[in-house]
């Protein structure tokens, strides 16, 4: 069993129909080696009886020549098959005395004046037994050998021994488990046919619920249609009251983040308008200060809201638009500085969440990138697979300004940090995609500009249309 592990362990991540096929696979091969090992050797056996039973023939001939009127000494003559009387054919027969010398040996003409080899000493109570065996011809041929006693009283005992070439025996055996491993062979094809088609029809239940899931996944389809077995039907069931469920859990927050955002928004702003009978420099503390709360809302409204939705099903964003949308935007708002925005957004890559998360996480980056550059930034869009299941939108956003250091790279991206106080901003940006990145499973990364300036790397849950 230990020797297994290794092998089972390989197997638990496939999917059922490759654990079902191998499984399938492996039974019917040792299944069948098993049965054609136990057929070969019946056969083998039987072979051999029959072999046996054709010497034994030959052998009573013998005897019945034997035990006729007459001398025992003499000449037994020919026993019916031509084979003995040719030399070395591989049929023999002899017949002698226990002990006997080489001069007291009758032998078919087939033996050439050579004898046949024994098959272990004859004692008082082996004698009698009809013995069988392999041994070698004078030629050194291999022989199937039978050999019987015959008692002829005040005559004397006789042994009588009969061969006949083992190589048939072989040929025989071996032409057997040739078309018996053809036929397994085909046999074992017809099964793994069967098998597959069998898992193929067992397991299209569990395949289209899972294309289901992931037609609910790109956003064509809200619940799992369609009728399942009952086995499974339980599940389809279940996935959709948690669908159902979800959509009304993101219903509740949507709602809540909507009322919190008014109930702190509406006083802040009646703060700051109250401030402006107050002296300057309160009204100045004031409004910076009511600036800073603001900030701080909007970054953990925007955190709750985007937890809500970031793990719903179904919502996919055309990023094409967004992307081009954005880019005009900031090219009007940085116009004193001549910007130029570059886009390699192919058509058809989409954004497994929302279009509002998308805007926010782009245009962060892009107007960081727009603040810092000399006069051009680029914005490229592809998709990568991360599995054989999954994919994901991954954006780069470079610009060809002085760039940051790698040390402070890590450092921007945590909340708050700003890299020149002079510039404008809440040091929030980058840490709001940081964390909503992450909130989809995606992240950002800052590295080096092949322009010269900083490059921003989006990864997000994503695929093409």
């Amino acid at each position: 069993m230990s020797g297994l592990r290794p092998i089972l362990k390989g197997f638990t991540g496939r999917s059922i129909a490759v654990r079902l096929a191998a499984s399938s696979v492996f039974w019917s091969f040792a299944i069948l080696l098993i049965a054609g090992l136990i057929l070969s050797t019946l056969y083998r056996d039987t072979t051999e009886r029959a072999f046996d039973q054709r010497l034994l023939v030959y052998s009573n001939t013998l005897a019945s020549n034997l035990v006729a009127p007459g001398d025992p000494d003499r000449d037994l003559g020919p026993i019916g098959d031509p084979r003995f009387e040719l030399p070395l054919s591989g049929w023999y027969w002899q017949v002698a005395r226990p002990n006997a010398g080489p001069g007291e040996v009758r032998s078919s003409k087939s033996l050439f004046g050579g004898m046949l080899p024994s098959l272990g000493p004859v004692s008082d109570e082996t004698f009698g037994q009809i013995r069988r065996g392999y041994g070698k011809a004078p030629d050194e041929r291999g022989l199937r050998i039978i050999e019987r006693d015959i008692d002829l009283g005040e005559d004397g005992r006789f042994i009588i021994r009969v061969a006949g070439p083992s190589d048939e025996i072989a040929t025989d055996v071996r032409n057997f488990v040739f078309a018996m491993t053809v036929t397994f062979a085909l046999l074992g094809l017809a099964l793994g046919f069967t098998t597959l088609l069998q898992i193929r029809f067992g397991l299209r239940p569990l395949a289209n619920l899972r294309s289901a899931l992931g037609a609910i996944r790109r956003g064509e389809a809200e619940r799992i249609a369609g009728e399942y077995p009952q086995d499974i039907a339980p599940l389809a069931s279940e996935l959709n009251l948690l669908l159902d469920t979800n959509r009304e859990i993101l219903e509740r927050a949507r709602t809540q983040v909507g009322n919190l955002a008014h109930a702190l928004k509406t006083p802040l702003s009646i703060v700051v308008n109250e401030a402006e009978n107050a002296p300057e420099e309160v009204a100045a503390r004031v409004r910076e200060q009511a600036a800073v709360m603001r900030d701080q809302v909007n970054y953990y409204l925007d955190r709750a809201r985007a937890a809500a939705l970031a793990g719903t099903l179904g919502t996919l964003t055309d990023v094409d638009p967004v992307i081009d949308s954005l880019a005009r935007t900031f090219a009007k708002i940085y116009r004193d500085k001549d910007l130029a925005v570059e886009l390699a957004v192919p058509k058809g890559l989409r954004f497994r969440g929302e279009k509002q998360d998308l805007e926010e996480m782009a245009g962060n980056l892009i107007d960081n990138a727009a603040k810092w550059a000399s006069g051009k930034v680029a914005v490229t869009a592809e998709i990568v697979r991360t599995d054989a299941d999954r994919t994901n939108l991954r954006l780069f956003i470079d610009d060809d300004g002085p760039g940051l250091p790698e040390a402070a790279r890590e450092e921007m991206l945590k909340r708050g940090r700003r890299l020149d106080e002079t510039k404008p901003g809440s040091g929030l940006g980058l840490s709001i995609v940081s964390d909503l990145a992450a909130l989809y499973r995606g992240s950002l990364k800052l590295d080096a500009s092949p322009m010269g300036g900083l490059r921003a790397i989006l990864e997000l849950p994503g695929d093409r249309a």
